[in-house]
């Protein structure tokens, strides 16, 4: 696996593959990779030749309250993991690489709408670091098709609105959330929980699957949201949101909205934990 901060080789061995006739994927990630990365990993060597993954912990996408300092970097395992996984080459810019100017000056992207609620109201600006880094990252490797975890819906919507409404030239494909055993979403945020707390944190999907549950066969939806954040809160949980919305824009469901999905974020101790769940009814 090649591995380089250099914006020009990355380019340069893209363009290599591209006029060879071979496809390219691409995989972006903050590092600290668990097994959710490498499937994304995997399952991008199945729809290109060739995979291309980039570490990056995004300075724009914390807010002055956060953890950046404290997020974990792991290099040497992450590239272990992602030789063994068959990437081909990894992205490893600095800041100062990514954002020469300063964050400042650094020109940014906006998605309107869609990444204002829930994770966008709790941490104003994130989705404005997010959009801003992914389209860099997007320009820089110009790969054919990129992968995300499902992990993080609203992300992955955003983007995906981003790649469109300014008519990028790449496929978004969002992956299935990988689970532990207990059913707790694999996050490298889980690294910041004890034992007992990652038993705790299974209630989440378990509390997920009973409201799912409740929605599809008719009930209240606003009762149902009501007793399910209630549910967490006496499992130890600080709950920030839980919401049950339209599964392709996330806006308030209608009676005609038949896809669906659960958006949960909640606290427990210090680390704060998101989820979702997409059902029909």
């Amino acid at each position: 696996m090649i591995t380089t901060a250099n914006i020009a080789e990355i380019r340069a061995q893209v363009k290599q593959w591209h006029m060879q006739g071979e496809t390219v994927a691409f995989v972006p990630t903050m590092g600290n990779l668990h097994n959710g990365h490498i499937t994304l990993v995997t399952e991008a060597l199945k729809r290109a030749d060739h995979v291309v993954v980039s570490i990056f912990v995004n300075p724009m996408q914390f807010g002055q309250n956060e953890d950046l300092d404290a997020y974990p970097r792991t290099l040497a395992a992450d590239s272990d993991a992602l030789i063994n996984a068959g990437a081909e080459l990894l992205f490893t810019p600095t800041p100062s690489i990514i954002y020469p100017k300063g964050l400042a000056q650094q020109t940014f992207v906006e998605v309107p709408n869609i990444g204002d609620e829930f994770c966008g109201a709790s941490r104003p600006g994130h989705f404005r670091g997010v959009a801003t880094i992914v389209c860099k990252l997007f320009n820089i490797v110009q790969a054919d098709v990129a992968l995300f975890g499902r992990k993080d819906y609203q992300q992955l919507m955003v983007i995906k609105a981003m790649a469109e409404d300014l008519s990028l030239p790449i496929e978004i494909i969002g992956i299935d959330t990988i689970r532990e055993a207990s059913g707790l979403a694999m996050s490298s945020r889980n690294g910041y929980l004890t034992a007992e707390q990652k038993q705790q944190a299974a209630a989440i999907k378990q509390c997920m699957d009973k409201l799912a549950a409740d929605v599809a066969c008719g009930k209240n939806i606003a009762e149902s949201e009501a007793i399910a954040a209630e549910t967490l809160v006496k499992a130890g949980f600080k709950m920030d949101y839980l919401s049950v919305r339209n599964a392709t824009n996330l806006a308030p469901i209608t009676n005609e909205d038949h896809n669906l999905v659960i958006l949960v974020a909640a606290y427990l101790g210090n680390t704060r934990l998101i989820d979702n769940l997409t059902f029909s009814r």
